[in-house]
């Protein structure tokens, strides 16, 4: 089994798979509600594509897991991005590849913060969701459409993912 050490999440690092959801200096605002409410936007690249496509909005509720973690499928959605922000703060991994002919490359792992979120680009490979520490619910904004939008890649050789060596 091969070993994945887990990295804090960041923009740079998670840019070639998708968004990194949060509030920073740089985050675009502007105030609303008579001054009373910052609304910070556009702090996601939500696609969608396909037949009778439409941005679907869910909540998810996963059970969590302690590390390490075995990762032994990936998927991905050549429809749609998919964006997962926990509705309370908690951390949760945010599990990529690249696509090598068709299948997933070597995986990276990622510590989401409790303030942040994700949203993963159209057609990338990515793990399932993993929450930890406790059962959390998520916010999820994806894609519905006629077309399957899910493909599972199932790895002969399982990775760890943990946190350090």
């Amino acid at each position: 089994m091969k070993n994945i050490i887990l990295k804090a999440l960041n923009q740079t690092d998670f840019a070639p798979f998708g968004d990194v959801i949060e509030i920073t200096n740089q985050s675009k605002s502007m105030l609303i509600n008579n001054g009373t409410t910052e609304r910070f936007y556009d702090l996601a690249n939500i696609t969608t594509s396909g037949t009778n496509a439409k941005t679907a909005i869910s909540i998810f509720r996963a059970k969590p897991f302690t590390l390490p973690y075995t990762l032994t499928f990936m998927e991905r959605h050549p429809f749609g991005s998919q964006m997962f922000m926990p509705l309370v703060p908690s951390r949760f991994l945010a599990i990529v590849a690249s696509d090598k002919n068709g299948m997933p490359s070597d995986p990276l792992a990622f510590m989401v913060a409790p303030n942040q979120g994700i949203n993963f680009y159209q057609n990338i490979w990515h793990g399932a969701l993993v929450a930890l520490d406790e059962e959390r619910d998520f916010l999820i904004v994806d894609r519905e459409g006629e077309e399957d939008n899910l493909e599972i890649y199932n790895f002969e050789n399982h990775y760890r993912i943990k946190e350090n060596d």
